[in-house]
C-alpha cells in the first residue's frame, strides 16, 4: 500500500517514470479536480485548460487555476512543442506516482487528511472506469469481451504475505510492459486495478 502504477501513456514503456509523493507534494495533489486533471493528462496526453475543461465538464477558470497549482508542486509543466501565441498546453511530468504508507501516520492531521482525499478519489476513479467499461463493453469485439475479467478473491494471509502478494502482482503486470508496440493492430491499453485489503472475520 499505496502504490499508484503508471498510466496509459506509459503502457508501452518498459521503465516508466514514477514520482514518489512526500508530505509537501501530497498537499498539492489533494483535490478531486487536480487528480482528475492529472489522470487525464497522463491518459490522453498534453492539453489546454479549455480542452480539459470541456472534457471534464468544468470551467476553464477552474482548470487553469488547478493546473497552475499542480505545476507549482511539480506534477505538470508547459509543453513547449505545442501551442501558438498565448495558447498554453500542459503535460504530465511523470507517468505515475507512488505513496509512502507512513503518510497515513503522519503527525500532521492535514497530511493524513490529504492522504484520505487522494485515496478516496483514486477509488472513485477506479469505480468510474469499471462502470464505463461495463456500459460500453458491447461496443468492443468479442475477443476483448472474452479476454476481460471481473473477479474477486478471498484468502487468509498474514500482513507479510499480503505485501508479498501485492508485490508479485505488480511485478507480473510490469513484466508485460513494452511487449506490444503502440501502433500494433488490434491492441488496446488494458486497465488493471489492484485492491488488497483485510476483512473482518466475524
Amino acid at each position: 500500500m499505496p502504490k499508484k502504477e503508471p498510466d496509459d501513456r506509459s503502457a508501452t514503456a518498459p521503465d516508466p517514470q514514477v514520482l514518489s509523493i512526500n508530505a509537501r507534494t501530497l498537499r498539492g495533489l489533494a483535490h478531486p479536480l487536480r487528480i482528475r486533471l492529472l489522470n487525464t493528462l497522463r491518459e490522453f496526453g498534453p492539453a489546454t485548460a479549455s480542452g480539459l475543461a470541456e472534457r471534464l465538464g468544468e470551467s476553464s477558470g477552474a482548470t487553469s487555476y488547478h493546473l497552475r497549482q499542480l505545476a507549482a508542486y511539480g506534477f505538470v509543466e508547459d509543453d513547449p512543442t505545442l501551442g501558438k501565441g498565448r495558447e498554453r498546453w500542459w503535460r504530465a511530468v511523470h507517468a505515475g506516482a507512488s505513496f509512502d504508507p507512513e503518510l497515513l501516520y503522519d503527525a500532521d492531521p492535514e497530511v493524513r487528511g490529504a492522504m484520505d482525499v487522494v485515496l478516496h478519489e483514486v477509488a472513485t476513479v477506479h469505480a468510474q472506469q469499471l462502470s464505463t467499461w461495463l456500459g460500453t463493453m458491447h461496443e468492443w469485439p468479442r475477443e476483448w469481451l472474452e479476454s476481460s475479467d471481473l473477479s474477486d478473491f478471498k484468502v487468509r494471509l498474514t500482513p507479510e504475505l499480503s505485501r508479498e502478494l501485492a508485490d508479485k502482482i505488480h511485478e507480473l503486470v510490469n513484466s508485460y510492459r513494452g511487449r506490444v508496440p503502440e501502433d500494433t493492430e488490434g491492441s488496446a491499453v488494458v486497465r488493471t486495478h489492484l485492491h488488497v485489503f483485510p476483512r473482518p472475520t466475524d
